[in-house]
């Protein structure tokens, strides 16, 4: 139980596959900050997991707030002393086809799932060069591995994660930080639910695809198995990880899958 007082902090707390990480997390008695934008959420999910060997502590957040990003680190640490281990979980799915998509979409998806990320880790991590090692997790997805229909700017943010996270485990791996990218398919959560459309209005709608995935709680209990082990991709799914396997193997097999696969 390597996570006994440590620090967990857990961006996108409120819902699906973070706010599965945050209860598992609690059981193994680990400290845990929740965040997101949702207080009334992350207020239940205290009330649900805080307990004498869990203390929780909630800290609303914006990823698009980027300026917000230091006080917030200085409260955790006044009130905890060190952040052990940071889940960048934060973040919005897209439904709609390239040509239509307007490009005020196209940057709302960067700036949440790629800047945001990428500030809230430039402003961690040198609290973990200080304390002497940490680990950071990045959740990103199988489509961060290869292109998907009505995905585009969602599909191109996680790709940037995955080269961004790539290359902060190789320059501060011999510093003592750990870096584990997080690379789910289909998880039964609402990420469907809140994805933009080409509009940049919200998709409402739960896909086939996710209602049918693996469970939220299953997928967590997967994560931790991973970083408790210092996997640097961990890979979380059913069938479908396979795309994976053929995009980086049998590419031309992903060219004629790629267009017929149900993208909703």
């Amino acid at each position: 139980m390597k996570y006994i007082n440590k620090t967990v902090w857990i961006t996108g707390a409120s819902s699906g596959i973070g706010k599965a990480l945050a209860k598992k997390f609690s059981k193994e008695r680990a400290n845990v900050v929740l965040s997101s934008r949702n207080i009334s959420e992350l207020k239940i999910l205290k009330s649900e997991i805080e307990s004498k060997n869990c203390k929780v502590e909630i800290e609303v957040l914006d990823l698009t707030n980027q300026e917000s990003f230091i006080d917030i680190v200085s409260r955790i640490i006044n009130k905890f002393g060190t952040i052990d281990l940071l889940i960048n979980n934060g973040g919005i799915s897209q439904r709609s086809l390239v040509e239509e998509t307007d490009l005020s979409v196209d940057r709302k998806l960067m700036e949440v799932n790629f800047f945001g990320t990428v500030a809230l880790t430039k402003a961690v991590l040198p609290v973990m060069l200080k304390q002497g090692g940490g680990q950071i997790a990045v959740v990103t997805s199988i489509v961060g591995k290869f292109g998907f229909p009505l995905r585009s700017a969602y599909s191109a943010s996680k790709h940037a994660l995955q080269g961004f996270f790539d290359t902060l485990r190789a320059e501060t791996q011999n510093r003592g930080i750990k870096v584990s990218i997080i690379i789910p398919g289909r998880i039964k959560t609402n990420i469907s639910v809140g994805a933009i459309v080409a509009d940049g209005n919200t998709y409402g709608k739960m896909d086939t695809g996710q209602e049918e995935g693996m469970s939220a709680e299953d997928a967590a209990n997967k994560i931790f198995k991973g970083l408790s082990s210092g996997k640097k991709e961990i890979l979380v799914g059913r069938k479908e990880l396979i795309m994976v396997h053929i995009r980086r193997f049998f590419p031309f097999i992903y060219y004629k899958m790629v267009s017929k696969i149900k993208a909703t």
